[in-house]
């Protein structure tokens, strides 16, 4: 406590003296600049240094959600492939393992933003590997289904229906535990949560309009974009994180005692049923607390996108403390928000964890 106060008193007598203002009141004050990407969210340079920095947590925040998700698939498939029967398989899994999580990410992301921003041609000679999805140097460009009133319905109809396959898996378990008899419930809560969405959007009319990107001038305009900065960084985050996430479930499983998978096979278990039944529940144990560790890495190796150009919540805090003087409150608040993400990640990944442990009565 003693040198916190020293430091603090000392650092506001030395800003007093060179006339340099405290306090976060430059955050009501018109931020002056433009921002690339706004996560579709209102802005304009009128607004305030407030909603310019809402706009970077909330460009922060996107990218670690869709990377967190993305990791995780092609993790969890590499891990299991490097286990594969099959010789070529497992030998290819290893190498992108060993060859990805031995190169920097900075130096992946400059690679990925190089490929994306110069080596694709421009709009006029945009590849279309589909109907309506067009690569150039712009970016990435995708219809964009219109907006309808039925989307929001549809939203409703999707949260609805993971409540009630919520309530469907809590009854089946009981069922089982009663009975013995099994009930698919994954199944039957996989169609209720996507069948009810499809039955509001039948029942509205099936609306399928797509806003389709169209060629003007020297850019595409209408549908969606993934611009060259947010692929990149997507790209190289996604990658990267999976050849550490594939090796930790791969170390998940092989800790699963062999005889598990003995078990399993002798109960007339195919593979695939073994593994998703039997040894993935247990190993679980094993995989959820590094699993933590990489969903943290991803939400903070996030901030590499300034070298890139991303405009991510520590973009946009250089270019306020560069205009405002005030660094200290600018690291603070990146601070803070940073530390707000890892906290809520570290609790759900901790809540998780508890309920896939192995306990005693459980046993």
């Amino acid at each position: 406590m003693f040198v916190g106060w020293y430091f603090v008193s000392n650092t506001l007598r030395n800003l007093d003296e060179r006339k340099i203002a405290t306090g976060f009141a430059f955050l009501t004050r018109e931020a002056g600049f433009e921002i690339g990407e706004t996560s579709a969210l209102a802005y304009s340079a009128a607004d305030t240094y407030l909603r310019a920095l809402g706009i970077g947590i909330a460009n922060t925040f996107r990218i670690a959600v869709i990377g967190v998700v993305l990791a995780t698939l092609l993790g969890t498939l590499l891990g299991l492939a490097r286990l594969s029967h099959n010789w070529l398989v497992a030998r290819l899994a290893a190498l992108y393992v060993e060859v990805i999580r031995n190169v920097p990410l900075l130096v992946q992301l400059f690679f990925w933003y190089t490929i994306i921003s110069e080596n694709l041609p421009g709009p006029r000679d945009a590849l279309s590997p589909l109907p309506g999805v067009f690569l150039s140097n712009r970016g990435i460009k995708f219809p964009l289904p219109q907006d309808h009133p039925v989307h929001l319905w549809m939203v409703a109809a999707l949260l609805a229906g993971a409540v009630l396959a919520w309530l469907l898996a809590r009854w089946a378990a009981r069922r089982q535990a009663a009975t013995g008899q099994q009930f698919p419930s994954f199944w039957a809560g996989l169609g209720v949560v996507l069948g009810l969405p499809l039955l509001v959007f039948l029942g509205a009319g099936a609306p399928h309009e797509l806003e389709q990107p169209v060629l003007s001038g020297f850019n595409f305009t209408g549908g969606a974009t993934l611009t060259p900065e947010f692929a990149a960084l997507l790209f190289g985050l996604v990658i990267y994180t999976a050849a550490f996430i594939a090796e930790i479930v791969r170390a998940g499983v092989l800790a699963v005692d062999r005889g598990q998978s003995e078990a399993a096979h002798a109960l007339g278990l195919p593979r695939r049923r073994a593994m998703r039944l039997v040894i993935l529940p247990q190993a679980l144990r094993v995989i959820v607390p590094p699993m933590t560790s990489q969903y943290l890495n991803i939400t903070k190796n996030s901030s590499l996108a300034v070298a890139i150009g991303y405009p991510d919540l520590v973009s946009i805090a250089n270019t306020t403390l560069n205009q405002t003087g005030q660094a200290i409150e600018g690291i603070l608040i990146i601070m803070l928000v940073y530390l707000t993400l890892s906290l809520s990640i570290s609790a759900f990944m901790n809540w998780y964890n508890r309920r896939v442990a192995l306990t005693g009565a459980r046993a």
